[in-house]
């Protein structure tokens, strides 16, 4: 195979891994890094609509499972614009990223809602653009509720577990995210707080404010 041909095999593979995974190695000289993307909304057990954007967790979990067992990737950049989505399925896919061993930085860009706030504070270390926003609320269903106590309580156990992973891996304490969750002055029509970037750090949320840049620095001072 000419280099030509083999330079074309690879952006066709990069093309490929971008389409169907939302993932792609960052080409560079010094570092051997691979970006994560989690866009749209989190899907769970249920397909939602082909004109959503989403982020399968049934790809992204083995993908990730992949990256830690390559020797070859030093790094993972998890890039986030999420609204949220499944609650169960986004907190397994960031179980996952806070239990790897490779370095992992993640960026919030135009936004982490609902789910994607713990799928941000999972990697080890977190920026956020100025311009994005977080919006921390109570957990719902869109599904059938019995109304009886034991569904209340499940729901309330489910946001405790929320709550617990989000203090445990950021600077904010599970009291003062469980404020700003339940705060009924701020949204017009429903629960909780928005957190601009800024904001977001200030209440320990996020580790800084930055964007690639500064997360592909703290991958490579993780690295050395």
């Amino acid at each position: 195979m000419t280099e030509c041909e083999s330079a074309g095999t690879e952006r066709g593979e990069a093309r490929e891994a971008i389409r169907d995974m939302g993932a792609l190695a960052i080409p560079s000289p010094r570092d051997k890094f691979f970006c994560v993307t989690i866009v749209g909304q989190v899907e769970g057990h249920s397909l939602l609509d082909t004109t959503q954007k989403s982020t399968k967790y049934d790809h992204l979990i083995p993908l990730l499972v992949s990256l830690e067992q390559d020797a070859g990737v030093e790094g993972i950049l998890v890039l986030l614009n999420t609204l949220g989505g499944d609650v169960e399925a986004g907190l397994a896919i960031a179980e996952v990223i806070a239990s790897l061993r490779k370095p992992t930085v993640s960026v919030v860009l135009g936004g982490g809602h609902s789910i994607g706030v713990p799928l941000a504070v999972a990697a080890k270390r977190s920026f956020i653009v100025p311009s994005a926003t977080m919006t921390v609320h109570p957990v719902r269903t869109s599904g059938t509720v019995l109304g009886v106590s034991q569904s209340f309580d499940y729901l309330e156990r489910m946001q405790n577990r929320i709550l617990r992973f989000i203090s445990s891996h950021s600077h904010i304490a599970e009291e003062d995210l469980r404020a700003r969750m339940l705060r009924t002055d701020e949204l017009a029509n429903d629960i909780g707080s928005v957190l601009d970037g800024e904001a977001a750090v200030a209440a320990g949320l996020i580790d800084a404010v930055g964007g690639i840049g500064e997360a592909l620095d703290a991958l490579r001072a993780m690295k050395e």
